[in-house]
């Protein structure tokens, strides 16, 4: 027993020496079970968390995707829709042949509405070119209307280069004998001067104005002694004696040294008559002056000057001055010798005939076909 009991003894106290040093390592080892359960426990967390935002993403793809279906649902019924819209369509047209037909209708129709565009394009472009040459003939015709009764060349040489430009936008061959001649009226009626008739007639005004101020100038008596005076002063009818002296003295006039034709004072009447005389013969100046009549505004003047120095003295500075202007007045023209438009207005007919005459013809030719055309 006691060989027994020893080892047993001998064997005891080995493992108690040795058994404190190992127990570090067991709790390092139990810190490092902990940090890795830490870590996958973040780990799993994490994983977890990107699962669960996985999961929704596929949530809001699922629910986009089926947003999507439904739309593409839609689009497919209505282009089901549209295609048996398109199918009756298609039931509905004519066959082949017959829109070929159609076509061929159509192309037809349009060929003669071109054709029947042309023809009108140019009838009316004809038709404008007659209207313009007609215009040209017009305003020659109020050129020589202008010439022969207003003697207006200003008007008639306007008229004239209107038509003369008509003629040249016309661009023809043919008129160059026309224009031959509107280039010599032009020519004519530049060289040819028009008279101031407005001016005439504002001047002759402005005498007529004149004539209702125009008086005759009578003598003043001037008392260089008391002879006479003191004859009449004598008495006590001094004062009816100097007034009747003042009163007669108005009409004698006692001039011991005349060596001049002294005419009768005009007072009144007389003086009224004599610028109504004045004032008709300067009016009628005056329409002589418009109208052109040379021999009747010589006539006016004539008389005017006349009626002036028949009856007031030379001296008289009024009526001289009235006597200058009337001969000055005298001097200018009045009529102007008009250049004939009658060959210009002739050759701008002819043309006219001859281009009508030239038109008409293919007109004609091209009536025949159409005629034949028809069944």
């Amino acid at each position: 027993m006691s060989e027994t009991a020893l080892p047993k003894e001998q064997a005891q106290p080995a493992p108690e020496t040795p058994a404190k040093p190992p127990a570090a390592p067991v709790e390092r080892r139990g810190n490092g079970l902990a940090v890795l359960a830490l870590l996958l426990g973040a780990a799993g967390a994490a994983a977890g968390g990107w699962g669960i935002w996985q999961v929704r993403n596929l949530q809001a793809n699922h629910q986009q995707q089926s947003g999507q279906l439904q739309d593409l649902g839609s689009q497919a019924q209505s282009l089901k829709l549209s295609e048996q819209q398109l199918a009756a369509r298609l039931d509905q047209l004519p066959a082949a042949s017959e829109l070929e037909d159609r076509r061929r209708l159509v192309a037809q129709l349009q060929g003669d509405q071109q054709r029947l565009s042309q023809r009108l394009e140019s009838v009316l472009g004809a038709s404008r070119k007659d209207w313009r040459l007609a215009e040209a003939e017009h305003l020659l015709r109020l050129a020589t209307l202008r010439l022969s009764a207003l003697q207006d060349v200003t008007s008639a040489l306007a008229l004239v280069q209107g038509a003369d430009d008509i003629l040249r936008e016309q661009n023809d061959p043919g008129s160059f004998a026309a224009r031959e001649q509107l280039a010599k009226s032009l020519a004519a009626l530049r060289s040819t001067e028009q008279p101031d008739r407005t001016g005439l007639f504002l001047q002759l005004g402005a005498l007529r104005d004149q004539v209702t101020q125009l008086n005759e100038l009578a003598p003043e008596y001037k008392d260089r002694g008391d002879s006479l005076l003191g004859l009449t002063s004598d008495g006590d009818g001094a004062s009816r004696w100097s007034q009747w002296w003042d009163e007669i003295s108005r009409y004698i006039r006692i001039d011991f040294n005349a060596n001049k034709n002294i005419r009768p004072l005009l007072a009144g009447q007389s003086l009224t008559q004599v610028r109504l005389a004045l004032s008709l013969a300067l009016e009628q100046a005056q329409w002589a002056a418009l109208n052109g009549q040379a021999e009747v505004y010589t006539q006016a003047l004539t008389e005017a000057r006349d009626v002036l120095t028949g009856s007031f003295n030379p001296d008289n500075p009024q009526s001289k001055v009235m006597v200058e202007q009337l001969a000055e007045l005298g001097k200018k023209p009045v009529t102007v010798l008009t250049p004939d438009l009658a060959a210009t207005l002739g050759a701008v007919q002819a043309y006219l005939e001859r281009r009508h005459v030239e038109t008409e013809t293919p007109v004609s030719g091209d009536a025949k076909p159409a005629q034949e055309n028809r069944p």
